[in-house]
C-alpha cells in the first residue's frame, strides 16, 4: 500500500503562482513515477504532469507546458508541482498519482481555484 497526501491548494488570482506538494508513505520502494492529474467541475480527470522516480524525466500536458514544473525529492518521497501564470481554466481539484507493481494509487486531492 502507498498513501499519498497532497497540500498547497488554495485561491489565487489569474497570473499568480501556487506550489503543490504530495508526500508518499508506506511501501514507496519500487515506485516508477509520480504525477499529477486534475479534474475540473463537470469534466473528466486529465493528466497534468509526471516525473520518473529514478532518472527524473518529466512529462507535461500541452496545456501546462512552460507554466508548470514538476520536481521530486527522493529523500522525502515527495513530489512538487510549481504552477506559474495560472489561468481560470486551471481551476480544478488536483490529484497526486503513482503506479506501483501495476496498482494505481491516488491522493484525495487538493482544490486550486484561479479567479479572473
Amino acid at each position: 500500500q502507498v498513501q499519498l497526501v497532497e497540500s498547497g491548494g488554495g485561491l489565487v488570482q489569474a497570473g499568480g503562482s501556487l506550489r503543490l506538494s504530495c508526500a508518499a508513505s508506506g511501501r514507496t520502494f519500487s515506485i516508477d513515477f509520480m504525477g499529477w492529474f486534475r479534474q475540473a467541475p463537470g469534466k473528466e480527470r486529465e493528466f497534468v504532469a509526471s516525473i520518473t522516480w529514478s532518472g527524473g524525466s518529466t512529462y507535461y500536458a500541452d496545456s501546462v507546458k512552460g507554466r508548470f514544473t514538476i520536481s521530486r525529492d527522493n529523500a522525502k518521497n515527495t513530489v512538487y508541482l510549481q504552477m506559474n501564470s495560472l489561468k481560470p481554466e486551471d481551476t480544478a481539484v488536483y490529484f497526486c498519482h503513482t503506479l506501483r507493481s501495476g496498482v494505481d494509487y491516488w491522493g484525495k486531492g487538493t482544490l486550486v481555484t484561479v479567479s479572473s
